[in-house]
């Protein structure tokens, strides 16, 4: 009897190991269970919070890029701009110009030229049916005067018939030739071109040249 209840407490013994192992074991399992999915939760919130940070940073990025190419495109448009003003400017300029030398050239095509004149001192005669009024600021019945007003606008008709520039002139006379009609001789600052010129009033368009004399050089 006695041997039959050591056997029967030794059989609980061991069944009470086998139970706390198994409890044991099933514990330890839990835990690293728990410990896995602590970890998979953790790693997994560390790397939505890396890649939303990762996806702030490019779009600020994108945003700088975007917001450089907008700028770079001001500029460029702005440029554009100023070089097609400016190309348009030159443009004008040079149609005005080029429009006033084939004005110069027609002129000139038309011009009359004649070698010799009325005095022996004349080289060559030139008369252009093409000359028109230098225009006028004066009013009312006009009378030479041959100072102020009348006087600038008596040059201007000399230089417009000679193409010598008021700078480039130096008038050794102009007075009176008539009614309503002057005349003047005129030369280059360095006298290698000397004019005799006449011209003549038109009533509310201002003086006119009629005639051109190119004189021999003075020695």
């Amino acid at each position: 009897m006695q041997d039959d209840f050591q056997q029967s407490r030794f059989n609980q013994r061991s069944k009470r190991r086998k139970t706390n192992l198994i409890l044991n074991g099933l514990i330890g399992i839990v835990l690293v269970l728990i410990i896995v999915v602590s970890g998979v939760i953790f790693l997994g919130n560390d790397d939505k919070a890396t890649t939303q940070k990762e996806q702030e940073q490019s779009l600020e990025a994108s945003n700088e890029v975007n917001e450089g190419e907008e700028s770079s495109n001001e500029e460029t448009a702005g440029s554009d701009s100023e070089t097609n003003e400016d190309s348009s400017s030159t443009d004008s300029s040079s149609s005005n110009e080029e429009s006033s030398e084939e004005a110069s050239s027609n002129d000139n095509e038309e011009a009359i030229v004649t070698e010799g004149g009325a005095d022996s001192n004349v080289v060559k005669t030139i008369v252009n049916p093409n000359w028109e009024p230098v225009g006028t600021s004066q009013t009312g019945e006009h009378t030479s005067v041959y100072s102020g007003v009348d006087w600038d606008e008596m040059v201007s008709a000399i230089e417009y018939a000679t193409g010598l520039s008021k700078d480039n002139m130096t008038i050794k006379f102009l007075g009176n030739d008539g009614h309503n009609k002057s005349k003047g001789t005129v030369f280059s600052k360095d006298r290698t071109q000397i004019y005799r010129v006449s011209i003549e009033w038109v009533e509310g368009k201002g003086w006119k040249p009629t005639l051109v004399e190119e004189l021999a050089l003075i020695e």
